[in-house]
């Protein structure tokens, strides 16, 4: 064959199949509006699920991952769930030692892309966006003996995650029982589990990924949410603390007169809603205590507002948990939506 030819021939099939690869298209987004339920399962059991709700619908779409990945399990009750470009974070917490993880997969199709396991993740609480293509995941590390006042290593570390390749670049030291945390800025406050024995909570600076600083909070820190003012707002006990990020310094203190079962923001960032013994309360970042008239005469283990409607979504559980759960749904205004009928201890919520 003439060189000139085959040189041309071979020139055409490459710029065809470089043309073939960038105009091919991308894979169709399933989960485009909607909120993702984080089902914790039964412990004992491992059979955790993530379930879907989409924007305007009333139909919850179950076992989501599964549905995605055949061939692989969640395997442990989902802890947690966050968003970084992209890509889904899932918490994945195993009854057996050092069956523990972190699923990645594409937030729209649930397609699975890496998965984090022991010893980089053990015990893993919560995740959160920290800087573009980068997570932080809190870990309580590898639990001991509760019963001889052991089950908790002391610290416990924050796992800097790359979601692009999938890996853990940096475990940072922390504190015991490291749980909650809340972006601010370019820190990252971490908290830890109410009956962890800590009182310090940890700020982590997310451009070194180091602790610049920890402050004792004279009881377990759990951070919450940032205010529209940009203070933070830190539940210890029975007491919403409001601090001030950059001063360093406790503004406000505002009793609860109980220990809530979960606290959320509004949507606009100005009050928050708590639930407590039997009754759901709302309070403003302007209050200096808490109204004595509920918004709602029931109470959630878990609560979520949907920043985009500010509607209220409240968990309620079976004592065994061995059977679904429901999601209670409200207007922003208070009125009855719904109950949906999600899985079995649907615990955490994420909106998109």
């Amino acid at each position: 064959m003439n060189k000139h030819i085959t040189t041309g021939l071979v020139a055409s099939i490459l710029t065809l199949s470089l043309w073939n690869c960038k105009t091919a298209d991308p894979e169709p987004s399933i989960y485009e509006s909607g909120v993702y339920i984080a089902n914790q399962g039964n412990f004992q059991q491992n059979n955790g699920s993530v379930s879907y709700v989409a924007t305007g619908s009333n139909t919850v779409q179950t076992n989501i991952f599964k549905t995605a990945n055949p061939s692989l399990d969640m395997a442990g009750g989902v802890q947690d769930l966050a968003d970084v470009n992209g890509k889904m974070l899932i918490l994945v917490d195993n009854d057996k030692v050092g069956q523990d993880k972190v699923e990645i997969v594409e937030d729209g199709t649930f397609k699975s892309r890496a998965t984090l396991k022991t010893p980089d993740i053990e015990n893993p609480r919560r995740a959160i966006y920290a800087a573009p293509n980068k997570a932080y995941v809190s870990c309580w590390d590898v639990s001991g003996d509760y019963s001889a006042g052991t089950f908790f290593k002391d610290p416990g570390y924050v796992a800097v995650v790359d979601v692009n390749s999938g890996t853990v670049t940096k475990k940072i030291a922390a504190v015991k029982a490291a749980e909650g945390m809340v972006l601010v800025g370019s820190e990252v406050f971490v908290g830890s589990v109410s009956y962890g024995g800590n009182n310090t909570m940890a700020i982590i600076n997310v451009n070194t990924d180091e602790v610049v600083q920890k402050i004792d909070m004279g009881g377990a820190p759990e951070p919450i949410a940032v205010d529209a003012n940009g203070k933070l707002w830190v539940l210890v006990g029975q007491t919403m603390i409001c601090y001030n990020p950059g001063a360093r310094t406790v503004e406000k203190r505002v009793p609860l007169n109980s220990t809530p079962t979960s606290v959320a923001i509004s949507r606009d960032k100005r009050s928050f809603y708590f639930s407590t013994g039997s009754r759901t309360y709302r309070f403003a970042i302007t209050d200096t205590s808490v109204p004595t008239t509920a918004v709602q005469n029931r109470s959630f283990s878990a609560i979520g507002i949907d920043p985009n409607t500010g509607m209220f979504y409240g968990t309620q559980n079976p004592v065994n948990y061995t059977q679904a759960g429901y999601v209670i749904r409200y207007q922003e205004s208070g009125a009855l939506i719904d109950s949906i009928r999600a899985e079995i201890y649907p615990a955490r919520f994420f909106f998109r």
